[in-house]
């Protein structure tokens, strides 16, 4: 039994790159969508796609490579069930001096540090992505 699925979604997706595989699969659930749709606008996955093979969905993205490097260097869970993290808008962090991001989990739903301290939104650090 999975105690933090995130975790393990973003152990997947670490593990992956790391491994230099084109892609990869994990459970579906709709945070773990939301998660990957902002992977995909930021241009570390190219694709992401649901399929309902059997009884659960399945979640497949497929990772984007600047050559043979992946663009999905690192991938750190901030909260975590046994320690969450809140931030306000203004004590949102800067990953890497602004060249990743963090994803942040507000009131409107899950964003990227720099929109949710554009909106003036705090909420939880749910990781942080480089």
């Amino acid at each position: 039994m999975i105690t933090d699925p995130i975790s393990d979604f973003l152990t997947r997706l670490r593990n992956a790159g790391h491994a230099r595989h084109d892609s990869v699969t994990a459970p579906s659930s709709r945070i773990k969508l939301a998660i990957a749709k902002i992977l995909e606008q930021e241009g570390y996955v190219s694709d992401v796609a649901v399929t309902h093979d059997g009884p659960r969905a399945t979640l497949s993205l497929n990772l984007s490579y600047e050559g043979k490097e992946p663009k999905l260097h690192s991938v750190k869970r901030v909260s975590t069930p046994g320690r969450r993290v809140y931030r306000k808008a203004d004590e949102m962090p800067r990953v890497l001096s602004g060249l990743g991001v963090a994803i942040v989990s507000t009131s409107q739903g899950l964003m990227t540090n720099k929109q949710a301290r554009k909106r003036r939104l705090g909420g939880e650090i749910i990781c942080e992505v480089f």
